[in-house]
C-alpha cells in the first residue's frame, strides 16, 4: 500500500498574505480559495492549505526540495524584497547559504513566523544516492 502525503494545514493570522507571499517567492501560481482555505499546489501534487487562526500561530518548518533554478529564483526573490535569510536552522548565518551534500540551502521566515527552507539536495546525498 502505497501512502502519499496530499496537504497539510498552514496556520497563520491572515491566509490571503501568507499563501500569497509563500507562491511568490517559490515562484508558483498564484493560490486559489477553497472553503476556508487558500490553497497553494506543489509540484508533487501536494498542496499547502493556509488557514486563519485566532491567537498565536507556533512556528514550523516547511522544507521545500527544489532544482537549481528555482533555488536562484527564490534567493533573488528574498533579497529583492529584502529579508533576512540564513545558511542553518539555528538561524546564526544571516546571509549566507549552505552547500550540505553538495547543494545549497537556505532558511527565511514567512510572514507569521515559520521557517521555510529551500534546499537543492535531499538531506544524506544526491538524489539516488540512498535508493535501493
Amino acid at each position: 500500500m502505497a501512502v502519499d502525503l496530499n496537504h497539510t494545514i498552514v496556520w497563520c493570522r491572515d491566509r490571503h498574505v501568507s499563501a500569497d507571499f509563500f507562491a511568490a517567492i517559490y515562484g508558483l501560481p498564484e493560490p486559489f480559495d477553497l472553503f476556508r482555505f487558500r490553497v497553494v499546489k506543489l509540484a508533487n501534487g501536494v498542496s499547502l492549505d493556509f488557514a486563519d487562526k485566532e491567537g498565536p500561530v507556533a512556528a514550523q518548518h516547511y522544507a521545500m526540495l527544489v532544482d537549481e533554478a528555482a533555488f536562484d529564483g527564490i534567493l533573488a526573490r528574498i533579497e529583492a524584497r529584502g529579508l533576512t535569510y540564513w545558511a542553518d536552522p539555528a538561524r546564526t548565518r544571516a546571509g549566507e547559504i549552505n552547500h550540505n551534500d553538495g547543494g545549497r540551502g537556505l532558511y527565511f521566515e514567512d510572514p507569521d513566523g515559520h521557517v521555510l527552507e529551500a534546499l537543492t539536495v535531499p538531506y544524506g546525498g544526491f538524489p539516488g544516492k540512498n535508493d535501493a
